[in-house]
């Protein structure tokens, strides 16, 4: 790990991963919800990765952190991995798009401040700067999308997901500095299905009813944006600073249009292609450190 907090080429490398994984959950989650129950889509995803993720430590031989440790670790899968998952369904069955989308865009803000209370990491002007230049190029981009905004009460269920991810983000990582990254992520993940269990208990009777593609999307959510994800999110946050790895989220929005204009042929308009620039200049500020000064070589008042 890095004391500085600096993201290096690995950790930037399993950045990039997590939010093209996730940059797919919001449409698969919406497909899925035509088959599942909110509940039943969170428990769902959330026990299938957990039970790729014991596979994956046994594979790799990797021990599951002490026993000692399985309560608190289990406590914030269920707040910050079940509370987020059943909150976010809940909410896509009737919030506007375009409200989801800039709300959740509220993870990085929210993330730096619980990173400034419970890790004490350092915000300089420019991280701070950076963020809120990111946030409004995501506005930008929904804004000209044409996507539906209007605030509805169920939108606060988007603002309880966003301060679960952040606590989660923010929480987990010190528990990985003692346990490693993957072992955590693994029991916090088995902590979150545990969480979202009395809400999914007839998952069995919409798994087998539910038409092939809808259970794709179910099989998609849990192992691309669940357990990869997570798991290289995790590493990323292990080896660098909380708030600079959670900025990256701002780029889901932009990522969703290039993606879109490759795939589907849906050409961005200017003010599109603007506000993913906003975006992506936003991310690279709130990550780049400034350069230190120049010291003089030579003592003031002495010629060479």
């Amino acid at each position: 790990m890095h004391p500085s907090g600096h993201l290096d080429a690995r950790a930037l490398s399993y950045v990039a991963i997590a939010v093209l994984t996730w940059s797919s959950a919001y449409a698969s989650i919406a497909y899925a919800l035509a088959a599942f129950t909110p509940g039943e889509l969170a428990f769902g995803r959330l026990l299938l990765a957990g039970s790729l993720f014991l596979v994956y430590l046994r594979v790799r031989r990797i021990a599951l952190p002490p026993r000692a440790a399985w309560p608190p670790l289990l406590a914030l899968g269920v707040v910050g991995l079940a509370a987020y998952h059943l909150c976010l369904n809940l909410a896509e069955t009737r919030v506007a798009s375009g409200t989801a989308a800039i709300l959740i865009a509220l993870i990085p803000g929210a993330t730096a401040a619980a990173s400034a209370l419970w890790l004490r990491e350092r915000l300089t002007a420019r991280t701070l700067g950076g963020l809120a230049l990111a946030l409004a190029g995501v506005v930008l981009v929904v804004w000209t999308r044409g996507r539906s905004m209007h605030f509805q009460p169920r939108a606060l269920l988007v603002l309880v997901s966003v301060l679960a991810a952040a606590v989660y983000f923010t929480v987990q990582k010190s528990w990985t500095q003692r346990y490693g990254a993957e072992a955590v992520t693994a029991v916090t993940i088995l902590g979150g299905a545990l969480g979202a269990a009395p809400f999914g208990l007839d998952l069995p009777h919409a798994l087998a009813a539910a038409p092939l593609p809808r259970l794709a999307a179910l099989v998609w959510l849990a192992v691309a944006p669940t357990f990869l994800g997570y798991l290289t999110w995790n590493l990323a946050i292990h080896r660098a600073s909380a708030t600079k790895v959670s900025s990256f989220i701002y780029c889901s929005s932009p990522l969703a249009v290039l993606i879109g204009w490759l795939w589907l042929g849906e050409r961005p308009g200017a003010l599109e292609l603007i506000g993913g620039a906003v975006v992506i200049g936003g991310v690279i500020l709130a990550n780049t450190r400034p350069r230190p000064r120049l010291e003089q070589a030579a003592e003031p008042g002495l010629d060479c």
